[in-house]
């Protein structure tokens, strides 16, 4: 059974004697509207970890729009169904008057890796990501945090401020978990009518384009960014906001593909924003 903890004393209460013992603490940084990615960061969590802690906030820091924030689902009696079902220990639910009950005035920012894709759309995003999971690691104190390659920028960021900072954790990044038709698992799909869920799945149809065109041996970005965009350009429903080809590093956009890649993309598709990425091999 899982245990609901709203205090941040609380939480570091439960946890002490787990860290006395030198038993291991999984982290599963959330916003809720928990799916079948987020089991799936739960599950990996319980098969390496002794403990597992799943955190649930909605995280106003990182939305650059209100109504964005004030629309995001708020599920908790689903979600705390969710984390018992998948082995978690706790679910950590703090009030935003918990986590931030003066108006922040200390934020963690991560510069060059925040400034393309994602980054370039939404200002300050990043800036709240990385703030609200230093403090989650902060009042943990885990020996692991779990995050899925969905969100690739995120985790290339979070990567960056705990080597940065030296957080004694090591962050796992957990492959992306689809719908049969190849739709990345979000909690935005929610809020998909009918004919724009069936829109959506051209993000997943842009990424098996360019695989193809790179399977047949095209290497430069310019020409495989070309064939993933057709897709995309030929759905009403869609209006991309980037496709780019990046180093899965440095996030810095390719020329030619001679190694690792990764290609990642935004798109509106009527008035959701969804993002995808996926390797090219």
């Amino acid at each position: 059974m899982t245990q609901l903890i709203e205090s941040i004393a609380a939480l570091r209460a439960a946890l002490e004697p787990t860290r006395r013992a030198g038993r291991t603490i999984g982290l599963v940084p959330t916003m809720g509207a928990l799916h079948a990615g987020h089991v799936a960061l739960i599950e990996r969590a319980r098969a390496e970890c002794n403990v597992v802690v799943v955190t649930l906030f909605v995280n106003r820091l990182q939305f650059n729009q209100a109504a964005d924030f004030e629309l995001y689902p708020r599920t908790v009696e689903s979600d705390l169904a969710a984390c018992a079902a998948a082995g978690a220990d706790y679910l950590f639910a703090p009030p935003q008057q918990e986590m931030y009950p003066d108006e922040p005035r200390t934020f963690v920012e991560v510069e060059e890796l925040t400034e393309g894709l994602c980054g370039a759309f939404r200002p300050g995003h990043f800036r709240g990501v990385a703030t609200v999971c230093a403090k989650l690691f902060h009042i943990a104190g885990a020996d692991r945090a779990y995050f899925g390659e969905k969100d690739f920028q995120q985790l290339a960021v979070i990567r960056r401020v705990v080597r940065d900072l030296n957080f004694p954790l090591e962050i796992v990044g957990v492959p992306t978990v689809r719908e049969l038709d190849g739709l990345a698992m979000s909690s935005r799909n929610a809020r998909l009518g009918a004919a724009e869920r069936a829109a959506a799945v051209v993000l997943w149809r842009a990424i098996e384009a360019a695989r193809r065109a790179f399977a047949d041996g095209e290497r430069g970005a310019a020409e495989l960014l070309a064939v993933a965009r057709r897709p995309l350009d030929a759905e009403p429903l869609a209006r991309t906001e980037y496709v780019e080809l990046v180093d899965p590093e440095t996030l810095a956009p390719l020329e030619r593909v001679e190694g690792e890649s990764r290609l990642a993309l935004a798109v509106w598709i009527g008035d959701v924003r969804l993002i995808d990425n996926a390797p090219l091999k």
